[in-house]
């Protein structure tokens, strides 16, 4: 039996991994903060089927104790500060855990089980104003955000102890992949809940932005820039290539995305069409949401993936654009017990 170490096991793409390695009889580990673990999270459900260590990734020790008390023949580090707007007001930490962390990581692999295979999660976020379009894995990084700096570095030390020490290190340059697990703070998911809010009738939610606002009030859902346009895919389908990335003969670095670019304005269209509404009536823009400087147009060109992996995205955007915002209306829908919506005030 396989045994894999996840770090960052809590998160969207731990979750899936989790169920998707436990599917194929893998013994599972996951790395997490023990104030993480013990509230309401992704993982939760399969608390009696993984084995949970806590630590921080900001710790040596704690890596390096996870890595020696389980000896992995696969390791995935999914653990990161995963949000780029956050990143301008939390920099240091971010380089601390998305940078920091992965070097640890690699290194205390190099000392305490060499013979591991490691799954990187890089981001498309890397290319930034990319210059070229759509990008590849030949495409060179020009970072916006600090978020996407620190993902930068942590890739090239992905390419340095590979090349350094022959250790079996890969990544997914990881193009946007959502679902119905996204925490409320990506605003893929806020546009799937303010879709949620607009069905139910709710015009005051209890749900707060990252200004401590409600994400919906007076019945509008507040957004930056519309115009964005981003490359989204299911992300079950992205953690199925974290798991091919490794079954590999060699090491290497692989592209993972739809190939399919949509705006902000076609997700809006998407979600409140979902429930038969649209988006306008429900949606404005404010410029105070609008980041210091946006990653520009990034599309994926997963042809290396498609080829040497056989990978395929299967679910459509608006397949997953409609699990989220079932999944929104399941969690917001008045409760028999009280009468009352989750998400109304």
């Amino acid at each position: 039996m396989k045994r894999a170490l996840i770090t960052g096991l809590t998160g969207q793409d731990g979750s899936f991994l989790a169920e998707f390695l436990l599917e194929r009889g893998y013994e599972v580990f996951g790395l997490v903060r023990r104030e993480t673990w013990f509230r309401a999270n992704n993982a939760s459900h399969l608390a009696d089927k993984v084995q949970v260590l806590f630590g921080d990734m900001a710790e040596g020790v704690d890596i390096s104790s996870a890595l020696q008390d389980t000896k992995p023949d696969e390791v995935y580090n999914l653990a990161s500060q995963s949000r780029p707007g956050e990143s301008w007001a939390r920099a240091p930490e971010t380089l601390m855990i998305n940078g920091m962390g992965t070097l640890r990581l690699f290194e205390a692999v190099r000392h305490a089980c060499p013979l591991a295979r490691v799954y990187h999660a890089s981001s498309s976020e890397m290319f930034g104003q990319a210059r070229t379009f759509p990008q590849n894995e030949d495409t060179p990084f020009n970072p916006s955000n600090p978020y996407a700096a620190t993902k930068a570095f942590a890739h090239q030390m992905v390419r340095i102890y590979r090349e350094s020490y022959g250790m079996f290190i890969a990544s997914g340059i990881l193009f946007n992949h959502e679902s119905e697990r996204r925490p409320l703070h990506f605003v893929t998911q806020k546009i799937a809940y303010g879709a949620a809010c607009a069905a139910l009738g709710i015009k005051e939610s209890l749900d707060l932005n990252e200004r401590g606002h409600p994400i919906v009030a007076g019945g509008q859902l507040s957004l930056g820039n519309l115009d964005i346009a981003r490359d989204w895919g299911h992300a079950t389908d992205f953690v199925r290539a974290m798991w091919l990335i490794l079954q590999q003969e060699q090491p290497d670095d692989f592209v993972v995305g739809t190939g399919k670019l949509h705006t902000l304005r076609q997700l809006c269209e998407a979600a409140y069409g979902r429930v038969g509404l649209s988006w306008q009536d429900h949606v404005v823009s404010d410029p105070a949401l609008v980041r210091p400087l946006e990653t520009g147009q990034t599309l994926a060109d997963a042809s290396k993936a498609r080829k040497v992996l056989n990978w395929e995205p299967t679910i459509s955007f608006d397949e997953m654009v409609g699990k989220m915002v079932d999944a929104q209306i399941a969690r917001l829908e008045p409760r028999p017990d009280s009468g009352k919506s989750a998400g109304l005030i």
